[in-house]
């Protein structure tokens, strides 16, 4: 004799399928979670906004950019690598995530400090002038 699922099974296991469709891992190149909804070459900064050797965050566009050097600018993702956190500061050389304590290096986003294993995803900025727009 065979038994219907319960209300309960059926609630669990439509939980767990919602939950297990809602998750991605970050970095996947078919996900768009690193998508902006800043249109392309809209001007982010002027370089004076960017201090040498540090590097400003821009929470709505998902970017930072840094200066490395005088006259070098980078870009790269906000989001942490090791769990999706927001990076919220940039100092000492390194781009820092509150999370878990992981930091990246300011001049090619690798990892600095883990537990983030992956480095930050570069993003395309161009340099006009006094101008950094993201592209």
């Amino acid at each position: 004799m065979t038994q219907s699922p319960t209300r309960r099974t059926i609630l669990l296991a439509t939980g767990a399928a919602t939950l297990t469709v809602g998750c991605s891992e970050y970095g996947n190149e078919n996900s768009d979670s690193g998508s902006s909804s800043v249109k392309a070459d809209t001007e982010l900064a002027k370089t004076s906004d960017i201090p040498v050797g540090g590097g400003k965050i821009f929470k709505d566009e998902k970017v930072v950019v840094t200066q490395p050097k005088k006259g070098e600018f980078k870009a790269f993702s906000d989001i942490c690598t090791h769990q999706g956190c927001q990076v919220t500061s940039v100092s000492g050389g390194t781009i820092n995530c509150p999370c878990h304590g992981s930091k990246f290096h300011i001049t090619d986003g690798s990892v600095a400090n883990p537990p983030a294993s992956k480095p930050l995803p570069e993003k395309q900025i161009k340099v006009s002038g006094d101008s950094i727009e993201l592209v």
